[in-house]
Order: structure tokens, then sequence, then C-alpha cells
């Protein structure tokens, strides 16, 4: 447990606005429900609190959710005493959590993977791995946030949908804000319109509170409101996160995405996605093949316990969409931006990550 408790302190000493973290003998996580108004951190001790944490969306962000994995099954391993088949039923257990966004359930099998034998061997084998999968996660966010930023040009106003940063990640930008914070520090002159997303408000509620945290100029946008912004020329880049990329290069990520992609596209925009190889699923063929999670319709009829639409009204909740490759114009991961045609270049990333280059 010290090597944890050390690698905790290193992240704190970066000022890493971490989503998750191990403190004494607990899980610790900030209650993203709550935000921005409210700064709630929970205390859990149990793996199957931290699934519910995640499948209600305390906890979110297809990074966020990654190391997840990492913590929750570290967690099984201590409280079981290093108990293979706890271990292995807690991840069966986190996997089943949200099914749309693959890095959970990889980050799960990698740990699962060592799990052999009993005793204390395999509780410090587990907690080097899950050393091993955070400091890994991290050095993904600064290098994808490397290569995207060379997307980046003096003076964009750059969309982005959702959240997918910081407190969606391992605490310094996760995905599209990997790559907006990377260019902000580089001295850019940038401007972020950041969309609402509804029905949870991640883009109103965490992305515009990261943005404000990082001193980014920004302004919120309606969801709808992103065509007409293109049209009149006042964006210049996309850039959204991803919760899984098929082989074929379609992106799976936060319902409106699409829609999005659609306006870049008919406006002459460049639309990326950031991800690391982690997100992309070769085993998935494309995008029809990915399953979409469809939430409670209550999710979408109310907010915050409020209703917003007349009782009895019946609601879709599809909380990821697909985004069709053709309308990609990169996708910026931790090896550099890969370009059409996506079979290809995505294997060829696959095939470099898996030799260590």
């Amino acid at each position: 447990m010290k090597r944890i408790h050390e690698l905790v302190r290193s992240f704190q000493e970066q000022e890493l606005l971490l989503p998750i973290w191990f403190e004494e003998d607990k899980l610790h996580f900030i209650d993203q429900k709550k935000l921005p108004f409210e700064s709630r951190i929970e205390a859990i001790t149990e793996v199957d609190e931290l699934a519910t944490a995640i499948k209600d969306m305390t906890i979110r962000g297809s990074g966020a959710i990654g190391t997840c994995g990492a913590w929750g099954l570290y967690l099984a391993a201590l409280r079981s005493h290093g108990n293979p088949e706890a271990i292995i039923q807690a991840g069966a257990l986190l996997k089943q959590t949200r099914p749309t966004a693959v890095n959970l359930m990889k980050t799960v099998d990698e740990i699962i993977g060592i799990v052999q034998g009993k005793g204390s061997d395999l509780i410090e084998r587990i907690e080097q791995k899950t050393i091993e999968i955070l400091e890994r996660q991290l050095a993904f966010e600064h290098q994808l946030g490397s290569h995207g930023a060379e997307m980046i040009d003096e003076g964009d106003a750059i969309l982005t949908h959702c959240h997918s940063g910081a407190l969606a990640g391992s605490g310094y930008g996760g995905r599209a804000l990997s790559v907006i914070r990377k260019a902000h520090e580089q001295g850019k002159n940038i401007h972020v319109y950041t969309c609402e997303t509804r029905p949870y408000l991640q883009g109103a509620r965490i992305t515009a509170y990261e943005l404000k945290k990082f001193g980014i100029p920004h302004t919120l946008l309606t969801d709808n409101m992103s065509g007409y912004c293109m049209s009149q020329g006042m964006v210049q880049k996309v850039v959204v996160g991803s919760d899984r990329v098929a082989s074929n290069g379609d992106l799976a990520n936060k319902i409106g995405t699409y829609m999005h992609a659609l306006a870049a596209k008919a406006n002459g925009v460049p639309f990326y996605t950031a991800t690391s190889s982690h997100t992309i699923d070769l085993a998935v063929a494309a995008g029809r093949d990915i399953e979409v999670e469809f939430r409670d319709a209550s999710e979408v009829t109310s907010f915050q316990k409020r209703a917003i639409a007349p009782e009895g009204t019946n609601a879709l909740y599809p909380s990821f969409d697909i985004t069709p490759n053709e309308l990609i114009s990169g996708i910026i991961t931790e090896k550099g931006v890969m370009q059409a045609p996506y079979p290809s270049s995505l294997r060829s990333l696959q095939s470099t990550v898996e030799s260590g280059v």
C-alpha cells in the first residue's frame, strides 16, 4: 500500500485534478453530479459501491472509469486478502456498469490476466500493475495533448462536446481537454466553445468548470447552436473525446457528437477525436457493432430530480451515438494523429503499441 500512497502524493504534487484516488484504506472520488456548485468527495470501501458510482455517473468519462478498473480490483484484492475468485467477481461486476466505453473492460482484463495464486504476493502484483496503468494513462494524456496541439493554430476557436477533461481522465486533461490545455500552455491564443450536452449537462457543468480552472477563454453554447456558429465562421476546429473507436475509425461518443460532425463537414471545419490506443477496439469492425447504452428516460424528463416535462411524457435516452469515419479528419492518440484510411492506420498503431515502440 505504501507504493500506492507514494503515487497519489506524486500526482497531487503535480496539481492534477484527480477524479479518483486511494487515501488510507479507502477509495475517494469527486461526485461529478454535484459540480460545479458543490465539490463533494465520497469515500468507499467496497467494489459494489464503486460499481454503483460508475453506473449512476457519479464517476464518469472513459478515461476515469478506465482507471476505476485498476482502483476497483486493487480494492478487491485488499478487501479479500488476495482471493483470486473475489477479484475476478469484482472485475465482472465492474465490466457490467457501462457497456459502450471499452477502457474499463480492457483495464479489468489486463489485471485479471495476472490473477493467479493467493496471498500477499498477488496483492503486491496487482498493486504494481495498478501503478503501471495509472502512470501510463497520465502519460497518454500528456502525449496525445502534445500531438493534438499541433493541429491547433494561433487564434483558433475550438468547439467541444460533453466533458472529456481531467475529471474524465487521469487528472491532466482527459482526451479533448488535453489537446486544448496543451495548446493553451504553449501560449496559443485560443477560445473554446463548449456545448452544454443535454441531458446531463456535462459541458455546462464540468467542461466549463475545468476551462475556468485552467484559465482558458470559453463560451457556453446550447447543443443546437453549433451548426449556426460553424456556418458563421466562428469555429475553426472541433475536438471531442471518445468512448470507443471501431477498427474502421467509426466513433462512439456522447450523444450529440454525430450532429456536430455533420455540421462540421457541411461547413468545412476539421473534426477530430482525441483518444488513447486503449479506446480503439480492433475487435469491433464498425460503429454499427458497438453496443449503445440506453439510460433511464427519467434522466431526460427531469434534471437533479426536478421535472422539466409534463408527468407521463415519454422520452428516449441513447447515451452515445456513432459518428461515421468519413466525417473524422483525424484520430488523435498518444502515438500521433491517425488519418484515413483508418483500418490500416489504426492497425499500424496497434502494432506499434504492442511492440512497445
